[in-house]
């Protein structure tokens, strides 16, 4: 039953949790793994502070989500999982509508319960309720290992 999982990492426990998920699904079916890292620049209304254009080099900030993604892959699937194959990207824009159109034809698409949003103390996060509501594929939302609770990530 190969196919493509789809799983959005952020670097947060909840996260890292998530790709192990995934991992695992992937050895046990045989698909392929699709892991998407999501920045964006930050919203700025009247009531905020005005950033400066020069503050957010999309460049550096792209290549900053491109190397969370790649360390945190890097760490979950060590040298044991030669057998699934790891695509790794990071993409501008919010994150629970990247994450629903890079899930259209997959087989999963996987996200932690909590990551760095604003609302992390959230039991299901905004991303991850997007997700369930939007995709056109099964979604599952992994919860954060109880070791995971109060743990900052690396």
């Amino acid at each position: 039953m190969a196919g493509r999982i789809v799983v959005g990492v952020d670097g947060s426990a909840g996260s890292r949790t998530a790709l192990e998920w995934a991992l695992s699904q992937a050895r046990s079916t045989g698909a392929t793994v699709d892991v998407v890292g999501v920045w964006q620049v930050p919203t700025v209304n009247e009531y905020s502070y005005r950033w400066p254009a020069e503050v957010f080099d999309h460049d550096t900030t792209a290549a900053i989500t491109g190397k969370i993604v790649a360390d945190v892959v890097a760490e979950a699937q060590g040298t044991s999982d030669p057998l699934v194959l790891v695509e790794t990207r990071a993409v501008q824009g919010h994150p629970a509508e990247v994450l629903t159109e890079a899930a259209t034809g997959a087989q999963l698409l996987v996200v932690g319960n909590r990551g760095h949003g604003a609302f992390a103390g959230m039991l299901l996060g905004s991303v991850s309720q997007h997700c369930v509501q939007h995709a056109t594929c099964p979604v599952v939302v992994v919860p954060a290992k109880p070791s995971d609770h109060g743990r900052r990530a690396r």
